[in-house]
Formats: C-alpha cells, structure tokens, sequence
C-alpha cells in the first residue's frame, strides 16, 4: 500500500461501539488540529445501530429497532450494521485546499473508484448525496457519505454495504430518501470480504489524496 507516512491507516477487527468510535474520532481530530497527532483513516463495523445527522428529521424514524444515536455529521438517518465497511477520515484540510465541497466530491469518487475494482459499476446522482448503482431496473443507494469539518479537520466519512441485512434499513428512511431502495454487493451477487475491499480502498486512496485540493484552489 503507498499511504503516506504522515497518515495511519488503521483497521479494526470486529464491531466497535458506535459511540466509542466517535468519542475517540473526536479526540484525534482535535489532536490534528493541534499538530499533534498524525491524520487517519480508520475502516471498521459497528453493532446495530442508527445514526442522525444535522438534517434528521424525527418522521424518518419509521420502526426504530436498534438504539439511535444523534451525531455531529451531516446528513439525515442512516444504518449502520455488520457487513458494512465504515471508513472514517481524520484528514487536515488546511493543508488540503480548505474546501468541504471539493473533499466530499473527492470522498464520492473515491469510493466509486474502490467499488469498479470490485466489479460494480457506481455514480453519483445530481442532487443526492452518496453512492448508487443499479439493481435491476432501479437506481438503489450502495454507499452514504456523511461529514463534519471542524477547525478544517475532517470527521466520519462513509458506509459501504457489503454484505448487511438489509432488512435492518426498514426502521428509518435511509438518509431521508423514499422513493429509492438500498442495495448491497451481495445482493447484486459479488461476495466480497471486507480485507478484500480494503486492499481496493488503499489502492484508489492515493488519486483521492490527490484530488482534494481543487484546481481553483491550487491557482489561489
């Protein structure tokens, strides 16, 4: 893997609690933001579990199963659950182009480019924010992407389904969207494990690197 040094790139073995995971995010970023700890991706699985973001909207909560978490993200409802890949970024973009819409643009591609080195073929759609692809004849959401900058530190980062019960999406409106369903790897018939997606993410992260720093930023 050619993730640069100044960068850890840390991946936990079995479900980290939730709120665990963002107590110790929180704490990094703001070690990052001091100059005193290096930046971090961070790849893991939560237990069972559904967050709100910022925009969470309480009628989304549909058939809350699992416990509910509000979080400093962005963005409404989402799962989160075994088989699913969670990657969490710690990233200083003060030093990266100090451009929130560029780094989740970056953020998009860059988990579109890992899932085409897995086999499926996934886009962004104009007005909704995440990962789709095609499952059948219907565009259904593979992919969230949920955010937060503070002091140009980044936080949380994005989901991918790999082999979750999807059945588990029922109790919300996932991310606040009811016309479209969701979708995983399995279900569009790819079994992947999770090191197997990792080694697709470390290899497609340097491009992403790359491209956090829009052109009109550069030029400045």
């Amino acid at each position: 893997m050619h993730i640069p040094p100044d960068i850890e790139w840390r991946v936990s073995a079995g479900l980290t609690p939730y709120q665990e995971a963002v107590t110790e995010m929180e704490a990094r970023a703001a070690a990052v933001a001091a100059g005193q700890a290096r930046e971090l991706v961070w790849l893991l699985e939560h237990p069972p579990v559904y967050t709100g973001g910022t925009s969470a909207d309480e009628s989304d909560l549909c058939d809350p199963r699992f416990p509910v978490v509000r979080t400093g993200r962005g963005g409404k409802y989402t799962y989160h659950g075994p088989g699913q890949r969670i990657g969490y970024l710690v990233l200083d973009l003060a030093k990266r182009g100090r451009d929130v819409r560029c780094f989740v643009h970056a953020l998009e591609n860059w988990v579109i480019a890992a899932l085409a080195r897995s086999g499926v073929e996934a886009f962004a759609v104009p007005g909704r924010v995440g990962i789709w692809t095609m499952d059948g004849d219907a565009q259904a959401k593979i992919g969230a992407i949920g955010v937060r900058v503070k002091r140009w530190v980044t936080l949380h980062g994005f989901s991918v389904n790999l082999s979750p019960d999807l059945s588990h999406f029922g109790g919300i409106v996932p991310c606040g969207i009811s016309d479209s369903g969701v979708t995983s790897m399995k279900k569009l018939g790819i079994n992947m494990g999770q090191e197997t997606f990792d080694m697709d993410l470390a290899l497609t992260f340097p491009p992403f690197l790359e491209t956090l720093s829009c052109p009109r930023q550069k030029e400045a």
